[in-house]
């Protein structure tokens, strides 16, 4: 309880200083902005890629579901985890764990509600599909903020 004249923090005595509070409010902005970010380039995807190219001869083939649906979303997840990972603000980032939290629970959650929502319609296929490109895009979306950190 900073400032209140309460405990210290516990870490204090070893060299570690006080996180500031506000860890919550800070998780929930970046998640946030990444479910905003997922939310458009979703959209623009589904609206200008699917659309455009989605023909039922090109969805017959894995490499035309690949192409027209499943890198876009690879594209759109990464954009959603970069924008978690650079709205999660600073001292809260630097902690590895809550960062990972911060910027991998919106493609899990998103994951999650595709499935739900499209349960009725769901192959082995598109399930095996799509985990594999949430991961492939949370992790691409995370590395690209480490790596662009590591350049300041």
């Amino acid at each position: 309880m900073r400032g209140t004249g309460g405990p210290p923090y516990r870490g204090t005595g070893y060299g570690y200083t006080a996180p500031e509070s506000g860890g919550l409010l800070a998780m929930a902005a970046a998640w946030a902005a990444g479910f905003v970010v997922l939310a458009v380039t979703s959209y623009l995807q589904v609206t200008y890629v699917y659309e455009t190219l989605g023909s039922t001869e090109r969805l017959e083939s894995f490499g035309g579901r690949l192409l027209v649906i499943h890198l876009p979303n690879a594209v759109c997840v990464a954009l959603g985890a970069w924008a978690s990972s650079r709205a999660h603000r600073e001292p809260f980032r630097d902690l590895p764990v809550r960062h990972a939290f911060a910027v991998f629970t919106v493609p899990v959650l998103a994951q999650v509600l595709n499935i739900v929502i499209r349960w009725e319609r769901v192959s082995l296929e598109g399930v095996l599909m799509s985990c594999a490109v949430v991961v492939a895009g949370a992790v691409t979306g995370y590395a690209v903020d480490r790596i662009r950190e590591g350049e300041r």
